[in-house]
């Protein structure tokens, strides 16, 4: 039985998790937020007192073995997925500015994207899948029958990035948020591993004028001719 993949890769912001939760629903297929992976990974190792210490290899040995181990679950409720780390929710935690920051060092490191593509690949499971990222469709499920690159620009992600953070109670100054969006961009971009870009058959939307909607829409139209072929 051929297991239906689709991916959605892009930049922070841009709306795929939001996206990927909706088409999952939508499809009935399992979700995979491989973001939230990385995130998760990075908190643990900022936890565990790792993240700052990455290019020293005994620090890096510890956080491979880590990467192994994580004790995640996913739980989906009314409000959204839930996310638990060693039996402690963290979907608040894993989406602040710092730890997106640890996910993009981690992502960055071949060692420990090598620990976590196993994990990645025992999302794919019947009727299928939704996988968003920033490789999903360059690098861990290239055979996917629908990828999308879904991007925007760098201010109105971060508009999107300081309504989320205030909407959670936390002082955010948009000058900031927007630094740290192109900072990890041109990290994500310029990376030797895996980086972000577009795959060659990707379907590729700019959300920047374009409300979550509009977006899945779109998303679908392409999708279902996809998955009819």
């Amino acid at each position: 039985m051929t297991i239906q993949i689709i991916t959605i890769d892009g930049p922070s912001g841009s709306g795929k998790g939001t996206l990927a939760a909706k088409l999952a629903d939508h499809y009935g297929y399992h979700l995979l937020d491989s973001g939230a992976l990385y995130r998760l990974l990075g908190l643990s190792l900022h936890k565990a007192e790792l993240i700052e210490k990455l290019d020293d290899e005994d620090a890096l040995q510890q956080s491979a073995s880590i990467a192994e181990h994580l004790n995640i679950v996913f739980k989906t409720a009314e409000q959204g997925t839930q996310i638990f780390l060693d039996g402690e929710e963290v979907t608040q935690t894993i989406r602040t500015e710092h730890v997106g920051e640890y996910a993009s060092r981690v992502a960055a490191i071949p060692v420990l994207r090598a620990a976590l593509v196993a994990r990645q690949h025992a999302f794919a499971q019947a009727p299928g899948l939704v996988a968003d990222g920033r490789d999903m469709a360059t690098s861990i499920f290239p055979q996917a029958q629908a990828k999308i690159y879904l991007t925007a620009s760098a201010e109105s992600r971060a508009q999107r990035r300081v309504n989320q953070l205030q909407g959670m109670g936390l002082d955010v100054k948009m000058n900031d948020i927007l630094a740290n969006i192109q900072a990890r961009d041109k990290r994500d971009m310029e990376r030797t591993v895996a980086p972000l870009k577009p795959a060659e058959d990707a379907y590729i939307i700019d959300s920047s004028e374009l409300n979550i909607n509009e977006v899945f829409h779109l998303m679908t139209e392409y999708i279902d001719l996809k998955l009819a072929d």
